[in-house]
């Protein structure tokens, strides 16, 4: 089969012909496009730390002279933040392993809610920040950490909408648990990705 055949193949859906066996050597094909993903948002967000850096003015990475960086505060709403999406990614993970459809269901909201509020503080965090006077004028730093927010937010977003596809599979449409599975290892990305900025902003 080709590579566009594979990834147009929808696995959550069950073969209608019983005369073709199933093959179980090669993954799914949403899991191939979710590896895919993962690795434009590597390069995208690695593009992105690369210029911050470049814009900061570390050594042996700044062109021309040294720009004026004025270091964000580190407000207790921002370990809130990360520590919320810390408990979403369990939920996802115990979600995933779990095997009782009622605590699917249960543990699946308890992961929803907690994206939903983790985006919800990281907008409360902008606020904090602007009223501090670290707007996106005037203040590199800053402007890098709205961009680089935003951008982790908007896969957020579309974390909840996979949240949203995989409950809404409980009810029958599709493979819920592939569906679980696949969404679950999207947010340990957004984990990942987000600490590493986190560490970035931390260190600089």
């Amino acid at each position: 089969m080709s590579l566009f055949a594979r990834l147009a193949e929808k696995s959550w859906e069950t073969r209608s012909s019983p005369e073709i066996a199933p093959e179980t050597d090669r993954p799914p094909a949403a899991k191939v496009v979710l590896i895919l993903y993962f690795g434009v948002a590597a390069v995208l967000f690695g593009l992105v730390t690369s210029a911050y850096l470049m814009r900061m003015g570390m050594p042996g990475m700044a062109h021309g002279p040294m720009v004026v960086w004025r270091p964000l505060p580190e407000p207790p709403l921002l370990w809130i933040n990360t520590g919320i999406l810390m408990l979403a990614s369990l939920a996802w993970e115990r979600a995933r392993i779990v095997g009782s459809h009622r605590r699917l269901v249960e543990r699946g909201l308890a992961a929803g809610m907690f994206g939903l509020l983790f985006l919800a503080g990281q907008l409360l965090l902008w606020r904090q920040l602007m009223a501090a006077g670290h707007g996106l004028r005037g203040d590199p730093a800053a402007a890098f950490f709205y961009l680089i927010t935003a951008l982790h937010g908007l896969h957020v977003l579309g974390g909840l909408w996979f949240w949203g596809r995989a409950m809404f599979a409980l009810r029958g449409e599709g493979n819920a648990l592939l569906r679980f599975q696949l969404t679950a290892t999207y947010w340990h990305f957004l984990l990942l990705v987000w600490l590493m900025m986190l560490a970035l902003f931390v260190a600089t």
